[in-house]
């Protein structure tokens, strides 16, 4: 993160996290007013919240180009807000300017979040929608706007001449520094309690030169209290703030008030009475502030690594448990009171492990969202109509494997819109309708997540794409052998792309292996099925979470390893070797119910002595990964476990024991070390 004050971060990171949410919001709704081509009234209200909120927030902070474009996009929606018609003029405009605007806005979150951070103000962006704001108001375009300040967005501001307005001077306590800052947050404390609001200086949040001048002279607050609200509700507001020197009352003629609006820019001041006791997350505006009742707030945010500690904390008590269980010293013992006793520690431990678990669990529908865009943007960048349909997006994810497949995902979906869905002519000329569709859905089934991208396009042509690979060096095995399936996904093989042209056939293989390794980084797998002309269909299939997984123990000699018990189709006992195939190479197979798969002896693959040679005296275990299937060879099945995952330590990274066919390591009961197969890697390495 960009080098911030210590005592600075808590808030960092409270507006972090606070104008992501907002942001993801204001996408949403952005997108729902775009497909219905108008922006409802209470759409309107909540986009002038967000950015009233975001406007604050960055300025409290002192990022400039932030809280200046907020500004903006609020003074647009603020004239909205006081007449829904001015939207009618400029309503395309204003949808793309509005997706700029948060663009811009995450790029310099993203920002912050890293090193060498530089506030930039996106003056020509601000520029464009003070020209828009400009024609709403009826002003020729090329005038050049007032300040943005024209439009307060503070409180409504309701007449021309300040006769008969409420003005308090307020002096802060000397030294105590941000004035500009201290005086905004004052404005925002009594804003509730107000029909009318705003300041002299005004807007100090946006002038961090009026700091000096509101330190010397103080500044003027121009009021009227709302309805059911008395000017001392507003004096006892700023008697109870912090750094207040002194305040007082002053008649109406002195000092001089600055400058209201044009009477053009005043709103309805009286569209709706404000509560006496508004609730903190009202609304900015009066109007507003009593659309819906305060209520006891349910929700509590809580950083990430605290969660990732109270899941490292969970999982050494499930070790601890087991280690309990498995001690030596009560074996053979006939202990009632002892077994009574685990088998509730037991329970109690399986509950706080599924809540902890459930803490940690995030629906899909944030990441399927951030996909609507992607397809909006890109419809209208290749003159594609596309519609994306999501299903499933409440099914949840661990938080860590959510924030791992986004980006996958999003290369997915840009391939399908790029690649997959035909141009509209196309599409009519195969008698397909105008508009593509993606469909992404999620469900659970059997503690794993599979998710589906289907579109409706152009498909994947097998001859096509095994020509390419023939080409590029990228077939092991005569062209004869390859099924649809396997040629389907060579195109997420390392060097499948080329630099050619991209064609419908081939364009899919551009950065598909990155998708397929960001998956197998959480464990995943993604498999293909395609038709012609008809469409292509992705299956990504993840784990729930990493943490803690069940695993099936195995022993290879004197070691004790874990294979995961989603990579196992069956397991059992040859009684002999009729069922054994030799290749010319000499490597074995086994025949299963007519089909053929190879046999991965784990004692030779990792080199380890092992009394147990023989494939009638040992365990099979026949797994899979993805299209991948193979029987595994191990001396004997010791049974199943839940085991928390441990990676290895750092000092170990340089032996790549991951592409080896190891992903981890787990402590079990007995305080011996038993490691976790890696099946995908394994078979991958003895194809």
């Amino acid at each position: 993160m960009s080098t911030i004050d210590p005592g600075m971060e808590a808030l960092m990171e409270a507006f972090i996290y606070e104008s992501t949410t907002l942001l993801e919001q204001l996408d949403e709704i952005m997108l729902e007013s775009e497909k219905e081509k108008n922006i409802s009234e209470d759409s309107i209200n909540e986009i002038f919240r967000i950015m009233h909120t975001i406007k604050g927030s960055a300025a409290m902070m002192g990022f400039t180009g932030i809280s200046s474009l907020a500004h903006s996009v609020e003074d647009m929606f603020f004239l909205i807000r006081e007449d829904p018609t001015r939207l009618h003029a400029v309503s395309e405009v204003i949808f793309d300017l509005v997706f700029q605007a948060s663009d811009f806005f995450k790029q310099e979150i993203e920002s912050i979040q890293g090193d060498g951070f530089e506030d930039t103000v996106p003056t020509e962006l601000i520029a464009k929608m003070k020209e828009q704001a400009a024609i709403m108001k009826g002003e020729a375009p090329a005038v050049e706007a007032s300040s943005s300040a024209e439009a307060p967005t503070e409180a409504p501001t309701a007449a021309v001449n300040n006769s008969g307005h409420k003005q308090i001077h307020v002096i802060f306590d000397d030294g105590c520094q941000m004035e500009n800052l201290r005086a905004f947050s004052l404005l925002n404390q009594i804003k509730d309690y107000c029909s009318l609001l705003y300041s002299d200086p005004e807007n100090p949040e946006l002038n961090p030169a009026s700091s000096d001048e509101i330190a010397k002279n103080g500044f003027t607050i121009f009021c009227e209290p709302a309805e059911n609200t008395t000017i001392d509700d507003i004096l006892k507001v700023i008697e109870n703030s912090l750094n207040i020197k002194s305040y007082g009352l002053l008649e109406d003629e002195e000092p001089a008030a600055p400058a209201a609006p044009p009477p053009a820019e005043a709103p309805k001041a009286a569209a709706a009475p404000a509560p006496a006791k508004p609730a903190p997350a009202a609304a900015a505006s009066a109007s507003s502030s009593a659309a819906k009742p305060s209520a006891k707030q349910s929700l509590l945010s809580v950083n990430q690594s605290k969660l990732d500690h109270l899941m490292d904390l969970v999982g050494e008590l499930v070790t601890a448990e087991s280690m309990v269980a498995s001690n030596p010293d009560l074996r053979g013992l006939k202990l009632d009171n002892f077994t009574k006793s685990f088998r509730e520690l037991r329970k109690l431990t399986d509950e706080l492990q599924d809540v902890v678990m459930s803490i940690r669990m995030v629906p899909l529908n944030g990441t399927f969202q951030k996909m609507n865009r992607i397809v909006r943007d890109m419809s209208k960048k290749l003159g594609k109509p596309v519609e994306l349909v999501t299903v499933g997006g409440e099914t949840e994810v661990d938080k860590t494997i959510n924030d791992a497949i986004a980006d996958p995902f999003m290369h997915m979906i840009r391939n399908s819109m790029d690649h997959a869905i035909e141009s509209p002519e196309e599409r009519r000329a195969k008698g397909k309708p105008e508009q593509g569709t993606i469909t992404m859905s999620a469900r659970n089934v059997g503690g794993e997540i599979i998710v589906d991208i289907i579109d409706d396009g152009c498909g994947l042509n097998p001859a096509k794409l095994l020509e390419k690979a023939r080409n590029n060096g990228l077939l092991t095995k005569p062209e004869s052998e390859y099924t649809e399936k396997e040629i389907f996904h060579l195109i997420m093989l390392p060097g499948f792309s080329t630099n050619e042209a991209v064609t419908e056939y081939s364009g899919r293989g551009v950065g598909m292996d990155v998708v397929r390794k960001n998956v197998e980084k959480v464990g995943g797998t993604i498999s293909i099925d395609s038709k012609k002309d008809v469409g292509t269909t992705f299956t990504i299939k993840i784990p729930l979470t990493l943490a803690i997984m069940d695993g099936m123990e195995i022993r290879v000699g004197n070691s004790t390893m874990t294979v995961p018990i989603t990579s196992i189709k069956q397991s059992f006992k040859l009684y002999d070797n009729s069922q054994v195939l030799y290749n010319s190479d000499g490597s074995e197979m086994m025949m299963i119910r007519g089909e053929c798969y190879p046999i991965i002896r784990l004692h030779s693959y990792f080199g380890i002595d092992s009394e147990v040679t023989d494939l009638t005296e040992g365990i099979v275990l026949q797994v899979e990964s993805g299209n991948n299937i193979a029987c595994i060879f191990a001396d004997e099945l010791i049974g199943e476990q839940q085991v928390v995952v441990k990676p290895f330590p750092h000092f170990l990274s340089k032996y790549n024991l991951k592409e080896r066919g190891l992903s981890g390591c787990t402590i079990l009961g007995n305080g011996s070390i038993s490691l976790i197969l890696d099946v995908r890697s394994i078979l991958n390495n003895e194809r």
